[in-house]
């Protein structure tokens, strides 16, 4: 199994140009044979938003441009692609004072297959600091078969969860496709994540931000470990990249 993890730096609030500059990025790794494509976290807007307000314009819903645009990806390169993006959730059964439908914000991530179906739109559950000045947290997370093996969508935040290192750890995915805005902390990134993944014994594909998004500077260096928590490929600090490595074959 070939993967790609992107890393990648989107404009800021200007999601129609980071579609078009994703999309060259997706199309590189694509044309590298990669079987799973993963993004960034909120690769689409950016990640630090003041309210709901303020972001609203920018997000979409699951089926929406970001998905028809990942889902031609897919079927052209015959791929899995896993993209970070800000999720409108309409309820049309619930209705503000002046009649208007209520929505919900989550910080999401798409599951496309192959035939460019949109398998799953997993939602962040555990969310940092800087997602609860306008996200809802998810409640459900996703393990989805596929002809390479299990797959497991996973979003930043969500490696710090004792939940969900347990869920790794009991049903033991082949691979996690991990999208990510993970902040410069001083501190050697790729030891504290092999760290987290101690017992789970499947591959862990990072796609990172990178440069300053307001007062938070994230810290690139996107990877992709192996079996064992190797690392396979791995990215600088900075610079929009493609990484792709080969996984070994499953025992």
């Amino acid at each position: 199994m070939r993967v790609a993890a992107i890393q990648f730096r989107p404009p800021k609030g200007r999601p129609r140009a980071a579609r078009l500059a994703l999309r060259v990025l997706l199309d590189e790794a694509g044309h590298r044979g990669a079987d799973l494509i993963v993004c960034p976290e909120m690769a689409t807007t950016g990640y630090v938003w003041e309210s709901p307000r303020a972001l609203g314009p920018h997000s979409e819903r699951a089926r929406g441009e970001t998905f028809r645009m990942l889902a031609e990806v897919a079927r052209e390169h015959t791929s899995w692609v896993v993209c970070g993006f800000p999720e409108l959730f309409v309820h049309p059964e619930q209705k503000s004072a002046s009649g208007r439908a209520m929505a919900t914000l989550y910080n999401s991530a798409l599951v496309v297959s192959p035939m460019g179906e949109l398998v799953t739109c997993y939602r962040k559950m555990l969310l940092y600091e800087a997602d609860e000045t306008w996200a809802s947290p998810g409640w459900r997370r996703s393990l989805i078969p596929t002809d390479h093996g299990a797959l497991v969508p996973a979003i930043c935040m969500d490696l710090n969860d004792p939940r969900f290192t347990t869920f790794l750890y009991d049903q033991q995915p082949r691979v996690v496709a991990f999208c990510t805005n993970w902040i410069e902390e001083g501190a050697p990134v790729h030891g504290y994540w092999r760290d987290r993944l101690l017992g789970f014994n499947g591959s862990f594909v990072a796609a990172n931000s990178w440069g300053e998004d307001g007062d938070v500077r994230f810290c690139g260096r996107s990877a992709i470990f192996g079996p064992g928590r190797t690392v396979l490929a791995q990215a600088a600090a900075e610079g929009d990249v493609v990484l792709v490595a080969d996984l070994p074959d499953e025992p």
